[in-house]
């Protein structure tokens, strides 16, 4: 539970503006995830989350570029781990599935990734989409994240 919840965190401060922990914290509620503040704060802690000025000029919480690279590949390999349940591709295609409400997140680690070799995802409810350079770059990537998941 804790890393799907961590995934729906990294999900909901990519896509919205959340300036406080209270503001997570309703945000998380109303997806399901029964959470304290002090919950709240250890997954941030723990996330590595920071403070960054927004387009709009308020404060909103984001993953830091710089800690996500160096602590990327655990937590991603957790966050699979726990949210992804099955892995497919066809020709230079890569179908993800994850359980519902976390292909996004799934989606957005992949893509802080940087692989080269990604040229886009597309995240649903339970599924994402990748494409990938060609045929060989995706039988790659599937096997890796097939090995993440074990």
């Amino acid at each position: 539970m804790k890393f799907q919840r961590q995934a729906k965190i990294l999900d909901l401060i990519e896509h919205d503006e959340i300036e406080t922990q209270e503001e997570l914290s309703i945000k998380l509620r109303e997806l399901g995830f029964d959470t304290t503040q002090a919950t709240i704060s250890r997954d941030i802690k723990e996330l590595r989350l920071v403070k960054m000025l927004s387009a709009s000029g308020k404060y909103k919480y984001a993953a830091s570029a710089r800690e996500a690279e160096t602590s990327f590949a655990s937590r991603l390999r957790n966050i699979f781990r726990e949210c992804v349940t099955s892995v497919d591709q066809a020709q230079n295609m890569v179908v993800i599935k994850t359980l519902p409400g976390l292909a996004q997140a799934a989606a957005m680690a992949i893509d802080s990734m940087r692989v080269p070799q990604v040229i886009g995802t597309l995240g649903g409810d339970d599924t994402v989409f990748i494409v990938m350079r060609d045929t060989e770059s995706a039988i790659e990537f599937r096997s890796t994240t097939e090995e993440m998941l074990r």
